[in-house]
């Protein structure tokens, strides 16, 4: 599995999400996490149809299929509980 993290400097949630992140990687070391600028990196969001809302984290297969979406700052709690539901 992957995550692509999409977020941007002037976000508060992606900035309260930073720690969770980190401590999720260290958790999980078999899941790679991309991380993507809302503002640098358009391609990205408008190939994975990124809205106005964000930190969006997008769960991927091993064939970059997207498997689940959390939009907007969530607790580490919750990103665990969806990386446990879908794995």
């Amino acid at each position: 599995m992957k995550i692509l993290k999409f977020n941007a400097i002037w976000c508060s949630g992606c900035l309260v999400m930073k720690k969770a992140m980190k401590e999720i990687q260290e958790l999980y070391p078999n899941i790679e996490i991309e991380s993507y600028d809302y503002d640098i990196d358009q391609d990205q969001v408008e190939k994975w149809n990124i809205g106005e809302i964000i930190p969006v984290l997008i769960f991927t297969d091993e064939n970059n299929n997207e498997i689940s979406r959390l939009i907007g700052e969530k607790t580490k709690k919750e990103i665990i509980k969806e990386i446990e539901r879908i794995s």
